[in-house]
C-alpha cells in the first residue's frame, strides 16, 4: 500500500467532534484509509505529496438515497410537471415497463455512468435501490446488480403497486417470495407510504417481515402530503425516514426524540414543484438530517449533492455548516456508516479515505457561488478518482 499527504489544505471540514475544522492543514491516507489528520507543520512523510494551494477539503458526499437501477427516461413527465400537472407517484410505472425491457448489460452500464457522474462531483459513497422491477425476477436482478456497484442496496419492492395487480396481492408477494429471493444481496428494505402507493397496514408489513429478515429498514414518507410514514419509521426503529416535506409538529418531536434520521431531498422536491422541507424546525428541534440527492429518472434528475447543498442554505434556512454536515455525516449516519473502522462522512484516523477538495478557499462558495463546478479532486477508498 502507498501513503499520500495531501498539504496546503486552507480550511479542512472534518466533521470529528475533537478535530473541528482545522486551517492550514494537512491529511494522510495509507492504503484505503485515513492515517493521520492535523496541521500542516505537523505531517508525517509519505510515499506521495499533493499540495492542494490552500483550497477546502471536506469529506466526499455521503449519497443515502438514490435509484440509479433503471432504463429510460421521462422527460415528457418533467415537461408536463413544469407546464402545471401535478407530480403523482402512479409515473413510477413508466421507468417500471422501461426497466423491464433493458438487459442486465443496459442496466449495469447505466448504474456505472450515474456513480461515476457523481463521483466526478465528489459523491464517495453511494446507496441506491431496486424498486423498478416489481416482478421477483427484476427486482432480483436490481438487487444483484446495484451490489455489484452500489456501498449500499436497498431492495423497494414496495414502490408501488403494479397497475392491474391487487394490492393485497402484491404485499404478500413482496413480504414472501420477492423478499427471499432479493435478502442476500441488499442490506436495507425500504417502502413508499403514501397515498397513491403503500397505506399504513401494508408499509408495516413489508418492513416487519424484512426486519425478521434481518435488513435495516428504511421508509419514503410525507412526501405527498402529511401521513403516517414518519410515526411508522420512528416506531419501528428505521434507520431513516426521507423526503419528510410535509410534517406536522408531532412528526419534527418525533424524529428529535429517536435515532431515525430525517433525510430532506430538496432537488425532488424543486423538481416536483413540491414545498422544501423545513429543515430548520428539525435542526432547532434537535433532529439528525441528512440531505441526499434522491436521483432517479422522474422526480428528480441530478446526481449533484452540491446542488442540494446550495439548495438547503438560502432556501431551506440551513447554515453552510449543517448542509455540509448534512451532505456528508448526515448520510453516513443514515446508513449507519458513521462509525467504527471505515467510517464515512468524517475524515479521522481509521476512517475511509473519501475527501474532496474543492476550487474555493472555504466551503461557504458552495452557496456563495451557486451552479458554479467547485469540485477539484476527489479521493474514494484511498485511490483519486478525478
Amino acid at each position: 500500500m502507498s501513503s499520500t499527504v495531501i498539504t496546503g489544505i486552507g480550511e479542512l471540514t472534518t466533521n470529528d467532534d475533537a478535530l473541528g475544522t482545522i486551517a492550514d492543514a494537512a491529511v494522510v491516507i495509507d492504503g484505503d484509509r485515513v492515517a493521520w489528520v492535523g496541521p500542516a507543520g505537523s505531517a508525517p512523510d509519505a510515499d506521495e505529496h499533493v499540495d492542494v494551494e490552500g483550497r477546502a477539503v471536506l469529506p466526499g458526499w455521503v449519497d443515502s438515497h438514490t435509484h440509479l437501477v433503471f432504463a429510460g427516461d421521462r422527460t415528457a413527465e418533467f415537461a408536463a410537471r413544469m407546464s402545471g400537472q401535478p407530480y403523482q407517484a402512479g409515473g413510477i410505472a413508466v421507468t417500471v415497463n422501461a426497466t423491464r425491457q433493458a438487459t442486465d448489460a443496459e442496466l449495469a452500464d447505466n448504474l456505472r455512468r450515474h456513480v461515476e457522474e457523481a463521483a466526478a462531483q465528489g459523491t464517495t459513497c453511494v446507496e441506491t435501490k431496486t424498486g423498478y422491477g416489481l416482478t421477483v425476477e427484476d427486482e432480483l436482478r436490481a438487487a444483484k446488480i446495484a451490489a455489484t456497484v452500489a456501498d449500499e442496496v436497498t431492495f423497494l419492492g414496495a414502490h408501488l403497486v403494479p397497475p392491474g395487480t391487487d394490492a393485497t396481492d402484491y404485499v404478500d408477494l413482496v413480504c414472501g417470495e420477492m423478499l427471499d429471493a432479493v435478502a442476500e444481496h441488499v442490506g436495507w428494505c425500504d417502502v413508499f407510504c403514501e397515498e397513491g402507493a403503500f397505506d399504513a397496514d401494508q408499509s408495516r408489513r413489508v418492513l416487519e417481515a424484512a426486519r425478521r429478515r434481518g435488513l435495516g429498514l428504511r421508509v419514503h414518507g410525507n412526501q405527498l402530503g402529511p401521513g403516517p410514514g414518519v410515526a411508522l419509521a420512528v416506531e419501528l426503529g428505521a434507520a431513516s425516514v426521507d423526503h419528510c416535506t410535509h410534517l406536522e409538529p408531532s412528526d419534527v418531536d418525533a424524529l428529535a426524540a429517536s435515532d431515525t434520521v430525517a433525510t430532506l431531498l430538496p432537488a425532488c422536491d424543486l423538481s416536483t414543484r413540491q414545498p422544501l422541507p423545513d429543515a430548520r424546525a428539525l435542526l432547532d428541534a434537535g433532529a439528525t438530517v441528512a440531505l441526499a440527492s434522491n436521483c432517479n429518472p422522474g422526480s428528480s434528475y441530478t446526481s449533484s449533492m452540491a446542488y442540494c447543498v446550495t439548495t438547503a442554505v438560502p432556501q431551506m434556512r440551513m447554515s453552510v455548516a449543517e448542509a455540509i454536515r448534512a451532505a456528508t455525516w448526515g448520510g453516513a449516519r443514515a446508513l449507519r456508516r458513521d462509525t467504527g473502522d471505515g467510517a464515512v462522512g468524517v475524515l479521522r484516523p481509521g476512517a475511509r479515505a473519501d475527501l474532496q477538495v474543492l476550487d474555493a478557499p472555504s466551503t461557504t462558495w458552495l452557496a456563495y457561488r451557486p451552479g458554479v463546478p467547485l469540485t477539484r479532486a476527489v479521493w474514494r477508498e484511498g485511490d483519486r478518482v478525478r
